[in-house]
């Protein structure tokens, strides 16, 4: 359930960031469509908890995007935002929001953004963002970056 609550966080930042729609129009845009889990036994599911934890991820990284963006920009090597597919720099936003201010573990966000990155992105898409998640784990690991601690 945490994978489709993290690709739906990601629609709604990739259209609120890159087609400059208010937040709120972008959250309605994406769950259209939407049921929950005990509603329907057909169409893109998913439960309030699922909701609740992809609306905390979008409003979460919106309301630290400076520090984020400034993290992010410190890890990628060689690349500029304005270099980036869009799409990659929105799966790297959520997950290293995700890394930075979140309890998740490692292991399994880096796993679904690499997914949602394959799925959206280009061909090299899963590798960039893998290899940037990883550089980023290594700076908090090292103590350059601080973090909130990770459940087991």
């Amino acid at each position: 359930m945490r994978r489709k609550a993290r690709e739906l966080a990601f629609k709604v930042l990739f259209e609120h960031t890159l087609g400059a729609v208010p937040l709120e129009e972008a959250w309605r845009h994406a769950t259209e469509g939407l049921v929950l889990e005990d509603d329907a036994p057909y169409g893109d599911v998913l439960d309030v908890e699922g909701l609740t934890f992809a609306r905390r991820l979008v409003e979460g990284y919106v309301a630290q995007a400076e520090a984020v963006d400034r993290a992010l920009e410190e890890t990628i090597e060689g690349w500029s935002f304005g270099q980036m597919a869009r799409t990659d720099l929105t799966v790297l936003r959520l997950a290293a929001y995700e890394m930075l201010y979140e309890p998740t573990p490692y292991a399994p966000l880096i796993e679904v953004a690499v997914k949602i990155a394959k799925k959206y992105g280009g061909e090299d898409s899963g590798r960039f963002v893998n290899g940037v998640l990883g550089r980023l784990k290594r700076r908090i690991d090292a103590g350059e970056l601080e973090a909130v601690p990770k459940e087991d």
